[in-house]
């Protein structure tokens, strides 16, 4: 696989809200979630926040014996491994698909940890951001790994500040694809400055196998033979495209 170094980091070139009943997921949303927080506790959550960079230092964190920054960590998910940039001070960058800044403009529930249901509605939303969250919320309850990459890509390693100042830049709503631009594309162009996802590629991979085979063709070609003499609509056009859709399936397997 040929890989390119980009110059800037990829956006969708449509807009999440034109591609999905947004009304609909913000319905489905707020009967999920729960009572609006007090205004006790965002204050609370509000000065926590200040303390953390107070008079413009990280702060330090126990999560910085353990990774530098600039490192690219992973947490195993249920169908997929999540991606993030370890920023210091116990602080991780990451993109993730959020419905909650499509549905809400209230700073302090979008900067919550994003749930299941968040999530789930971001994808089919097409929507995202990305966000830097403490290393407890980007595990969301998973072990936490140094991602080995570096080990096994021929590209040269940014160094770590670049890596983190690339991961901060990039903060902000961006257009999410599950396959096209998701959480690995994200640490990938911060780390290596290339655009790629390993587990996109496996997944198309696997579909190939089991759509792109010769027992898949000869399958489609017994069935459109089949439809065809059962709506007794034998002409031209259903003849050829009894032939060509298995054809194109066999040449392809």
């Amino acid at each position: 696989m040929n890989k390119t170094t980009p110059q800037t980091a990829p956006l969708s070139p449509s807009s999440p809200l034109d591609m999905f009943p947004l009304p609909l997921l913000s319905l489905l949303f707020i009967s999920a979630s729960g009572l609006e927080p007090s205004a006790e506790k965002k204050k609370e959550k509000e000065n926590e926040e200040e303390l953390e960079c107070h008079g413009g230092e990280r702060r330090k964190s126990k999560y910085d014996m353990i990774f530098t920054r600039g490192d690219l960590l992973e947490v195993p998910r249920t169908l997929f491994i999540h991606f993030g940039i370890y920023l210091g001070g116990g602080r991780v960058a990451h993109f993730i698909p959020d419905i909650m800044p499509v549905i809400s403009s209230d700073q302090y529930r979008i900067r919550q940890m994003v749930s299941n249901t968040r999530l789930l509605l971001g994808v089919l939303a097409k929507c995202g951001s990305v966000r830097v969250d403490s290393v407890e919320d980007f595990a969301y309850g998973a072990d936490i790994r140094v991602n080995p990459m570096d080990k096994v890509l021929s590209h040269a390693v940014l160094k770590g500040e670049e890596v983190a100042r690339r991961a901060e830049k990039l903060q902000g709503e961006v257009p999410y694809s599950l396959l096209w631009y998701n959480c690995e594309h994200f640490v990938m162009y911060c780390r290596y400055g290339t655009v790629m996802s390993f587990q996109t590629f496996q997944f198309c991979k696997t579909m190939r196998k089991l759509l792109l085979s010769r027992r898949v063709a000869k399958a489609a070609a017994v069935l459109a033979v089949s439809l065809v003499l059962y709506l007794q609509a034998v002409s031209l056009c259903s003849a050829l495209l009894a032939v060509i859709l298995p054809f194109l399936i066999w040449m392809a397997s």
